[in-house]
């Protein structure tokens, strides 16, 4: 289960490899969440087609269970090549943001990448989208620099971030050399 960030209620979320059934809706959550979404053949070159992506979904225990069919909560998309884990697409439901579903797609992700030895993890954000940006900055990712205009609809400038070492709630880190251990600054919490 998952702690809803700024709440005392427990939401009960379950992550999940994404499969090719969950495309229409993946779809959908794209479309909703994004000014200029991938395509539907995109996304499916994704999920099925590129040896190196991850897909993740969010999904409620009813849905897990296979009782009844609620929507996706949330999705995740990345990429672990060689060392380097790269954040694609996140995209959560409207009415679940700042309910941590962000954050378990994210810390899963992680979790991944340092399973396979990556030993930093890289994304690029909107400049403006102050939640995603703050959710990465409390992950432990840092700024590291700009793509100015690589945004479209609007036009606008993207924030590379950076977390190197890659490092795991709990302590878990991965040096440049692959080798694991040590300490994080990352409360257990996260």
């Amino acid at each position: 289960m998952i702690h809803p960030c700024g709440g005392s209620a427990m939401l009960d979320l379950h992550i999940l490899p994404a499969t090719a059934d969950m495309l229409s809706e993946i779809v959908s959550l794209e479309e909703a969440c994004f000014s200029a979404p991938w395509t539907r053949k995109m996304l499916e070159a994704e999920l099925t087609g590129n040896p190196f992506a991850h897909f993740l979904v969010a999904l409620s225990q009813d849905r897990s269970r296979g009782e009844g069919n609620p929507a996706i909560l949330g999705y995740h998309c990345f990429w672990i090549v060689f060392e380097e884990l790269r954040l694609m697409n996140l995209a959560v439901q409207g009415t679940m943001r700042r309910h941590g579903v962000g954050r378990a797609l994210v810390m899963e992700a992680c979790r991944q990448g340092f399973e396979q030895a990556a030993t930093r993890a890289t994304l690029e954000v909107r400049a403006s989208n102050e939640a995603a940006r703050s959710l990465y900055t409390q992950m432990g990712f840092m700024p590291v620099g700009k793509r100015p205009q690589y945004y479209t609809h609007p036009t606008e400038d993207a924030l590379l971030m950076e977390m190197n070492p890659l490092v795991l709630p709990g302590g878990r880190r991965r040096d440049q050399t692959g080798r694991s251990g040590g300490d994080s600054p990352l409360p257990d919490s996260l």
